[in-house]
């Protein structure tokens, strides 16, 4: 991994229109993507959130009853990680030396999670992470993830974060970001959902954060057309539940868009980003630095991984009974002496 050498750097957004129901026409229009934003001399292009192979638009408009067929389809087209995908996907990065970051379903054998990937310039994939906690019908869908992604990562264009959708609405995720001292921030919704006052929440929320954080802020959207739509319901009362809510953009530091935010139709944001930005907006208010109160106000991480099992190494083996002398006794002596609470500040939480 080599960091940038200097502050200027081109970076993409794409508002991508996926091929519903094909997992390898989506991942064929990614590494397109992939291509034209490094022939336009991005170093870092964003996909939407689970773009690969689609965000599960019918979830939102459909009974659980009717959406057995769509969700175990959604199962057959959804990537492992690592997998066929992501290899794919990793060497067009490092055919074309850019940094990815790709929203995917990820199958992780019973289960489906909204992952997202980073993938550095050399096609190592840097961070995978799952979005904490699904959101309203969302839950249907996938599983939980943990806090083991919840951290930034150094990449050929910078030190990049990233959160899923209404993750934006948990303060304290972004502030694990913030803490982690993000210099890009990698943002991801679904688009084509909810109406026009969607793309508004999104625009009044990352803006936000851009200021807050004192970070570049990179989002992107999907986008489905009138056939889509009607493939997903032919109800026109459901089908309004469907369109808007666009909004690919790129945001400075102060809160400004770099170039004018795309909010309809499929397409490619460009743009020119100057990373001394950070340190002009931080020199006046830098939330996790000067401006924070740790001794008042702090953040405890949990970043291990959770799983379902966990195995005890050989050597370190007991028999799951004690012995007659070990229930017999009893030791009178002093309490051992108790580590004292860790009340971390985000970011320096053990893993």
């Amino acid at each position: 991994m080599t960091l940038p050498t200097h502050n200027r750097l081109r970076v993409a957004a794409v508002q991508l229109q996926p091929v519903l129901d094909d997992a390898h026409g989506t991942v064929e229009r990614v590494l397109a993507e992939i291509a034209a934003a490094a022939a336009d001399g991005a170093r870092l292009v964003v996909f939407p959130e689970t773009a690969v192979p689609y965000y599960p638009y019918w979830s939102f408009v459909l009974p659980p009853m009717t959406m057995g067929d769509r969700h175990r389809a959604l199962y057959e087209h959804a990537p492992a990680v690592p997998g066929p995908v992501t290899e794919a996907v990793a060497a067009a990065a490092r055919e074309h030396a850019i940094v990815v970051v790709l929203g995917v379903n990820e199958r992780d054998h019973g289960t489906l999670y909204n992952c997202q990937l980073v993938f550095d310039a050399d096609g190592t994939i840097t961070l995978k992470r799952r979005k904490i906690t699904p959101t309203y019908h969302e839950r249907m869908v996938w599983g939980q993830g943990d806090g083991a992604g919840l951290h930034a990562v150094d990449t050929a264009a910078g030190r990049i974060g990233a959160l899923a959708c209404w993750e934006h609405y948990n303060p304290l995720a972004r502030y694990a970001l913030m803490a982690d001292h993000e210099q890009i921030h990698c943002s991801q919704f679904p688009g084509s959902l909810v109406g026009p006052i969607f793309a508004e929440q999104q625009e009044v929320t990352l803006r936000h954060h851009a200021l807050e954080s004192g970070c570049f802020v990179v989002n992107a959207t999907s986008w489905l057309d009138a056939d889509q739509i009607g493939s997903v319901t032919p109800d026109e009362a459901l089908q309004k539940g469907l369109r808007g809510g666009c909004y690919t953009a790129i945001i400075a530091p102060d809160g400004s868009h770099v170039v004018e935010p795309l909010r309809d139709g499929p397409g490619r944001l460009v743009a020119e980003i100057d990373l001394s930005l950070i340190t002009k907006r931080k020199r006046m208010m830098d939330s996790v630095g000067h401006y924070a109160r740790p001794e008042l106000l702090s953040l405890h991480i949990d970043r291990r991984a959770h799983h379902a099992a966990h195995g005890v190494p050989q050597d370190e083996a007991r028999t799951p009974y004690p012995s007659a002398l070990e229930s017999e006794e009893v030791d009178h002596g002093e309490p051992e002496p108790q580590a004292p609470h860790r009340n971390a500040v985000a970011g320096s939480a053990p893993g």
